[in-house]
């Protein structure tokens, strides 16, 4: 008998942390994720906040294959994304994925308004690329921290791994308060992934 290959589970999400979206989205999500053969591992741990970082983001592709494991797993999610993909007819739609836009121009707006959503929410993931682009970039930046620490919030560290077709939900980081010995560990952390568009990772 041939065993069943579980992709992607809503048991691997904390019920705290469960959204509400319908049994068919979950299912169309599910079945992306199967037929991709890509493969979710691991599980979010049972915390009120949670930032999620996600690396190497090398690839338009990354958008479409997180959307299928956030409606596939189910978890309540709000997660950033540049605004200009925030045009007017997408803005409605982007914003009813979980998106929030980033205007680069003024970041302390950014993180003041993740603040006020965390506030309103009593349990909340935030979902963010530490890249910032999906070009190479030698240096990350650090607004994931902020954002961790303003809102008390764990930071997840999750992984994109194309060899191995894989998105894996790693460890809990907690930071040192000194952002350059974070920044350092977490890229160094992420170095053994490979992205979509391995050059760029």
């Amino acid at each position: 008998m041939i065993k069943k290959i579980i992709r992607i589970s809503e048991n691997q999400i904390p019920e705290r942390l469960r959204g509400s979206r319908s049994k068919i989205l979950r299912k169309i999500a599910r079945f992306g994720i199967n037929i991709s053969g890509w493969t979710i591992k691991g599980r979010v741990p049972d915390e009120e906040r949670i930032v999620i970082i996600a690396a190497p983001h090398t690839s338009n592709w990354d958008f479409i294959l997180a959307m299928l494991a956030i409606f596939g797993l189910n978890i309540k999610v709000r997660w950033l994304g540049k605004n200009s993909i925030f045009k007017p007819g997408f803005k409605l739609f982007f914003e009813w994925l979980g998106g929030i836009p980033v205007y680069r121009d003024n970041p302390s707006t950014l993180i003041e308004n993740v603040v006020n959503i965390v506030k309103k929410e009593k349990s909340i993931v935030i979902a963010m690329t530490p890249e910032g682009t999906r070009k190479k970039v030698k240096r990350w930046k650090t607004g994931f921290l902020r954002i961790a620490k303003q809102t008390q919030s764990k930071i997840l560290l999750i992984s994109i791994d194309a060899p191995t077709k894989s998105i894996e939900i790693g460890k809990v980081y907690n930071p040192s308060g000194n952002s350059e010995e974070d920044l350092a560990y977490i890229q160094n952390y992420y170095s053994s992934f490979r992205g979509i568009n391995p050059q760029k990772s």
